[in-house]
């Protein structure tokens, strides 16, 4: 079993920035990518981003390429997301998610293994 909590979420105006953490915890130490998902008020869920175990390899959804940016530092159990330039629409419960099996990071959603609780994000315009 393993253990996503995010953190770092909250209430931003049109342009701010947050950045998003989530720390994984549980499973023996094996490689795996991770993701973040994010669901907006009667939206499906979608990816947003992903990185690699190394940190080599990411991938963004197109809405947020050159405003995003997924990390993963040295302690590989740890990702960031970097929010820049915020919309309205970037409003959402973001999601962390790993992957034990794909390389490179996969956009779909049943790729991953494990799943967060979610951190809620709010734009307001």
């Amino acid at each position: 079993q393993v253990y996503l909590v995010e953190s770092g979420g909250g209430l931003v105006q049109a342009g701010g920035s947050l950045r998003l953490s989530c720390v994984a915890s549980g499973r023996p130490f094996s490689p795996y990518a991770m993701a973040w998902f994010r669901q907006g008020p009667g939206k499906e869920r979608e990816f947003v981003a992903a990185i690699s175990w190394s940190g080599g390899s990411t991938a963004y959804v197109d809405s947020v390429k050159g405003r995003f940016t997924i990390s993963r530092p040295d302690a590989k159990n740890t990702v960031y997301l970097q929010m820049n330039s915020l919309k309205p629409e970037d409003s959402a419960v973001y999601y962390c998610a790993v992957d034990y099996t794909s390389n490179p990071p996969q956009m779909a959603e049943g790729a991953y293994d494990y799943w967060g609780r979610g951190t809620r994000v709010t734009v307001s315009s």
